[in-house]
């Protein structure tokens, strides 16, 4: 198994984020939310919003033997955009990466995170050591408000 390396967004990547995020929305979200807030999840993914997010957030990417292996973003102590290409799932890909985006967040002083996660999403922040807050419903449906103090990550 190809050996995975974080490192931040570079302006080429807006392309190839966007195809994973959606691929991931729609052979993975898409277990648990309807059609339409999938597809209007992918609409919102677009490579010129990831080139207007990357001005307001860090990302992150892993790479895996070159190949775009998953994503985090992240302003300040609060998560977003965490996905993982489904063929490599279960690798600790998003272990990896979320384990980063904390450590970024420590460096700069916070010292706890926060994310809104998926349904899909909720038992992996869960094993990471993130507690529910409260339940939201938004436009694209349910999610978990969580946190965690840093430097807990499993």
């Amino acid at each position: 198994m190809a050996q995975t390396k974080i490192r931040p967004y570079a302006a080429g990547d807006a392309e190839r984020l966007a195809v994973l995020v959606r691929r991931c929305l729609v052979e993975v979200n898409s277990r648990d939310y309807p059609a339409d807030v999938i597809a209007g999840l992918c609409a919102s993914y677009t490579a010129a919003q990831f080139a207007g997010l990357a001005r307001r957030r860090h990302i992150y990417i892993a790479e895996c033997g070159g190949a775009m292996a998953g994503t985090v973003s992240r302003d300040r102590n609060t998560v977003f955009t965490m996905f993982v290409d489904p063929r490599r799932a279960g690798q600790g890909i998003g272990r990896q990466l979320m384990r980063y985006a904390e450590e970024q967040a420590a460096s700069e002083g916070h010292d706890h995170m926060e994310t809104a996660a998926s349904i899909t999403a909720h038992g992996f922040y869960l094993a990471l050591g993130y507690t529910d807050l409260r339940e939201s419903e938004t436009g694209f449906g349910l999610t978990y408000l969580m946190g965690k103090r840093n430097g807990l990550s499993g």
